[in-house]
């Protein structure tokens, strides 16, 4: 089959042809529709995770068929349509059993410790336990997104950050997951306001429903004024030192924090104002994409057209094109939401 691998760390990725995955006893073999380009996978090309081994095969956002299976499977059949979250849980240990599959301390990552999506099939191990039925009426590019950008922005709302009606919910960041922050921010009956850098992603953000306000050195003056003191939760989406800070900055007292994006290399260690955490009872609370049971409630939202997670796709590509977006991440982008390859 055709995959996507890199053998360096930063080093052009390339398309190549590798042998097809072995089906496990308790685990499926699916067949890739649609991936997605995450700025997880340009951390993990970048080798700031240490998880990965070269040679490399990334993606971990993904939707398609299922094509093989193993004798122990006992709710799958070949020709399901299926998802996943990007942490295949062991489904026996404390955590997962009490429904937290998202911090399973037994857990592998498609494109980060095993294989990923970046490729034609991938294996889905503890099939019984990780694979999610995918309704007819969700699109497969809709899909790849609630693997981890969507589908983390739906847990940190609301298992993370309890989001309610009428409150304000502050998004830094308008990238694939801040953009679907915002679609689930509003889609609670939350009040938002979006910053980020980019013209791109405000504007996407502002026709999404969000109140705009550009990055810079009166941000966190501008988000506190149309909060009326400040937002109830805010969201880092973007993850980094500057980013952090502003987000909780900006919140009101008793305000909750929720940490999405990555905090790796050199904007590991931000400056949080612990004082401040203290006198004003502040919660900083972290985000990890999203648990297996809470996708019966997000699949039927977006069956019933109350979510839109089509609406944080930014552009489709073709599997051949995959390589250079994932280099493209490097540098700014020029479009706004999720960048999708269709196989």
């Amino acid at each position: 089959m055709r995959a996507v691998m890199y053998e360096e760390f930063a080093g052009v990725p390339s398309v190549v042809e590798i042998d097809r995955p072995t089906c496990p006893s308790d685990g499926v073999v699916v067949r890739v529709a649609a991936t997605g380009v995450c700025r997880s996978d340009w951390h993990a090309w970048q080798g700031h995770d240490d998880s990965v081994r070269l040679p490399h095969v990334p993606g971990h956002e993904f939707a398609g068929v299922v094509t093989e299976i193993g004798a122990d499977v006992r709710d799958h059949r070949v020709g399901d349509r299926v998802t996943a979250p990007f942490v295949f849980a062991c489904g026996r240990c404390s955590e997962c059993l009490a429904g937290a599959t998202q911090v399973c301390p037994h857990q592998q990552q498609p494109g980060f410790t095993v294989p990923g999506s970046f490729a034609e099939e991938l294996v889905v191990p503890h099939a019984d336990v990780n694979l999610v039925p995918l309704p007819d009426a969700v699109a497969f590019v809709e899909a790849a997104g609630l693997g981890c950008r969507f589908g983390t922005a739906y847990h940190a709302l609301h298992a993370r950050g309890r989001v309610r009606a009428g409150e304000h919910v502050l998004v830094v960041g308008c990238g694939g997951v801040g953009l679907s922050a915002v679609i689930v921010a509003v889609a609670a009956g939350a009040h938002v306001v979006a910053v980020d850098v980019s013209p791109a992603g405000l504007a996407r953000a502002e026709a999404l429903g969000a109140r705009v306000v550009p990055a810079g050195k009166r941000a966190v003056e501008r988000v506190r004024g149309l909060t009326d003191g400040g937002a109830h939760v805010a969201i880092d989406a973007y993850g980094s030192r500057a980013t952090s800070v502003d987000a909780v900055a900006s919140l009101r007292p008793r305000g909750r924090h929720v940490q999405v994006g990555l905090l790796l290399g050199d904007e590991a260690a931000p400056a949080l104002p612990m004082g401040r955490v203290i006198a004003e009872e502040l919660e900083l609370l972290g985000s990890h994409g999203i648990s297996v049971g809470e996708y019966a409630a997000m699949l039927d939202d977006v069956v019933a057209g109350r979510l839109r997670p089509d609406a944080s796709v930014g552009r489709t590509i073709t599997f051949d094109e995959l390589p250079a977006a994932l280099v493209a991440m490097d540098g700014p982008s020029a479009s706004a939401g999720m960048t999708v390859a269709v196989l």
